[in-house]
């Protein structure tokens, strides 16, 4: 990945960079234990070899494609759990 300073590198915080940093690292770690390599993934998963490349160099993609990778490694249903917590207005909802 290019070198980018994120405020995560200093003081435990989520930030864009390190979810993104996070979800590359996983998706590879996946890719690898399923004996996959980038080209591999990409036929599998219908995503250009370059595009997943980007992905794994930059954390470039398009959620389409991103969705591509998941269900190509298994993890599609991960993404129904985004925006699925209860947001919280009061204290009596707590």
């Amino acid at each position: 990945m290019k070198n980018r300073y994120d405020i995560n590198q200093f003081v435990k915080a989520i930030t864009e960079q390190s979810v993104i940093n996070g979800i590359v690292d996983r998706v590879r770690k996946k890719r690898k234990e399923m004996k996959l390599t980038q080209r591999d993934l990409a036929n599998r998963s219908g995503v250009s070899y370059a595009s997943i490349r980007r992905f794994e160099s930059s954390g470039e993609i398009s959620f389409s494609a991103l969705l591509k990778i998941a269900k190509a490694l298994g993890s599609l249903a991960d993404f129904n759990l985004l925006f699925s917590n209860d947001t919280i207005t009061n204290l009596k909802d707590l």
